[in-house]
């Protein structure tokens, strides 16, 4: 096999295994795929309604991105204050709509959101529930997975997928300028 086409489908591959690299403008980076992304799926939360799984994996993509910019040696010593603003508000907004604890640890609720739509995407409720449990989840996994089927539009999350974005695509411009 030839050597591009094998890149390709180890970046495919890469995609594929992680949620919130599904964007492969990411090339390889899954929170600058997420960020690049978020607006997409972030911008109306109202139109995941129906979809909990995807609802998983978009709560995913903004919990990925927003812990980046805060805690990633990569990002966190050019992120920009307003960024760090917007995502966090995000952040809180996301979590509050959906029920997840407001200091859970980001690594955990990532875990726990992307088993869960794995488990949904399987056909696996019971499964689903079992990754929704726990002290990060303080509603109960049934009132989680249904907050996630019915989410409203959420102006902060809007504002932090816009925020990653925008900081992504700077970050990147200031990569490329050499600053």
């Amino acid at each position: 096999m030839r050597a591009p086409l094998r890149l390709a489908l180890l970046l495919l591959a890469t995609a594929c295994a992680d949620p919130a690299a599904e964007h492969l403008g990411g090339f390889g980076d899954p929170v600058r795929g997420a960020a690049l992304s978020a607006p997409w799926w972030l911008a109306d939360t109202s139109r995941l309604a129906g979809n909990p799984a995807q609802a998983a994996r978009a709560a995913v993509q903004l919990e990925v991105v927003a812990a980046a910019l805060r805690e990633d040696p990569r990002y966190m010593h050019e992120a920009s204050g307003p960024a760090l603003h917007a995502t966090g508000l995000g952040v809180s907004e996301l979590r509050q709509a959906i029920g997840i604890a407001p200091q859970a640890p980001p690594a955990s609720v990532i875990a726990a959101l992307r088993d869960a739509a794995a488990a949904l995407d399987q056909g696996r409720p019971a499964r689903a529930e079992a990754a929704l449990t726990g002290p990060d989840f303080p509603l109960g996994p049934q009132a989680t997975l249904a907050r996630l089927g019915t989410l409203p539009r959420l102006p902060r999350v809007s504002e932090a997928a816009a925020a990653a974005y925008g900081e992504i695509r700077r970050l990147d411009g200031r990569a490329r300028s050499g600053s």
